[in-house]
């Protein structure tokens, strides 16, 4: 009786539901091209998509290749001489590797050669790597990523929807990362 009347008044009254039960929106056939920080849909094709256990179990295996590809702010360009610029500091899952701004829905060819590069360098040139794809929960650019990353020909993707956001709130460490260097800038720190 209890069930059948809690399945009534939730019935009723949906806004009740947790937004974390709410429906996912459905896997688009393209990428997202814009409103990156919004909920992501259940699922990618060709990927598995993981929970923050399956997660912290591959990372605690050293089984997977993480990759973080949360975007950097720019140095603005017109800054008055003399000015002291400070990158947000990013923390990320320790032994990851940071691609920033290759989550966009189109890529600069000088951005898509930079992904390529360092998913070359990150799983020594094997396709057939596990790469675990994050960012930040509810963010399209890992969605993006592991997207694209399937369409280089890598065949063992997973994708980590929920990134940084819930591994900190399971307790799980977290360490503040440069990104991977482009072509001209300096060696990043090591991991």
């Amino acid at each position: 009786m209890r069930a059948a009347l809690a399945g009534l008044i939730l019935a009723a009254f949906p806004f009740i539901v947790s937004p974390l039960a709410q429906e996912r929106p459905p896997e688009p056939g393209d990428y997202r091209m814009q409103d990156y920080r919004a909920p992501v849909p259940a699922t990618l094709a060709g990927a598995r998509v993981l929970t923050t256990a399956e997660a912290e179990s591959i990372w605690r295996a050293k089984t997977g290749v993480f990759i973080d590809v949360m975007p950097r702010a720019p140095k603005p360009a017109n800054l008055p001489e003399g000015t002291i610029w400070r990158d947000k500091p990013r923390l990320n899952i320790p032994g990851s590797v940071w691609l920033p701004d290759t989550g966009y829905g189109k890529l600069a060819a000088v951005t898509e050669d930079y992904l390529r590069r360092g998913l070359v360098r990150a799983t020594a040139g094997n396709t057939a790597a596990l790469v675990v794809v994050y960012c930040q929960a509810d963010c399209w650019m890992s969605w993006n990523a592991a997207k694209r990353i399937l369409s280089y020909g890598y065949s063992n993707v997973a994708w980590y929807p929920e990134g940084t956001d819930s591994w900190e709130r399971a307790g799980l460490p977290l360490v503040e990362s440069q990104p991977e260097p482009r072509t001209g800038e300096e060696t990043a720190s090591p991991r």
